[in-house]
């Protein structure tokens, strides 16, 4: 909790409530984001004991693409009670900075605290910091594409569970969607899971 003090300033603490019986999802996207859950549990069999490179890291990064409320940020909750670990919901929209390297100041303090503490990490809005980047035209642009760059080699590197919710999928960098370890599309629920959640 100390460690997790830092990131306090810049992502709001979620402790997980909800339960797998709360997240009305269909078979097939549910048994994905039940997978997010035994990735993070079985790091250690599969890294230690099997053998297999932790290439890039041992953190694993899942995107959850949807319109708003539809579940992505529950979804998340869900998976970080499952793990027994806190919740931080981070807006990137709110992380980017208009003066130069500040962006990656507030982004390496998030994860340094996250390294530090043992938490999830969901980031918010994902196409304010991840999307394609632009042909280099003046300096606002080079700038943009080291934000960008920063952000793909931190979660690279990140240990833990990252998950990054877009409205907009479409407009992710394709470099970021390589990174991806899992990526759930989360639809308007339709007739059979509205009558669930109702």
């Amino acid at each position: 909790r100390l460690a997790a003090g830092h990131i306090d300033a810049t992502a709001n603490r979620i402790r997980p409530t909800r339960s797998w019986d709360d997240l009305v999802l269909d078979a097939g996207r549910e048994k994905l984001v039940r997978n997010i859950a035994v990735r993070c549990r079985r790091r250690d069999t599969v890294y230690g004991e099997w053998g297999f490179s932790p290439f890039p890291s041992r953190g694993v990064v899942a995107l959850f693409a949807g319109p708003s409320g539809t579940g992505k940020t529950l979804a998340a909750e869900v998976i970080a009670g499952d793990l027994g670990v806190d919740l931080y919901a981070i807006d990137l929209s709110n992380m980017v900075s208009k003066y130069i390297g500040e962006t990656e100041k507030n982004l390496s303090r998030v994860f340094d605290a996250a390294e530090a503490s043992n938490v999830a990490l969901f980031f918010d809005e994902a196409d304010a910091l991840l999307g394609k980047r632009s042909a280099v035209s003046d300096a606002h642009d080079r700038y943009a594409n080291i934000e960008v760059n920063y952000l793909l080699q931190r979660l690279e590197r990140d240990e833990g569970l990252a998950v990054m919710a877009t409205n907009l999928v479409n407009n992710l960098d394709q470099a970021f969607v390589r990174r991806l370890h899992v990526v759930v599309e989360f639809p308007v629920p339709q007739a059979p899971e509205r009558r669930r959640i109702w």
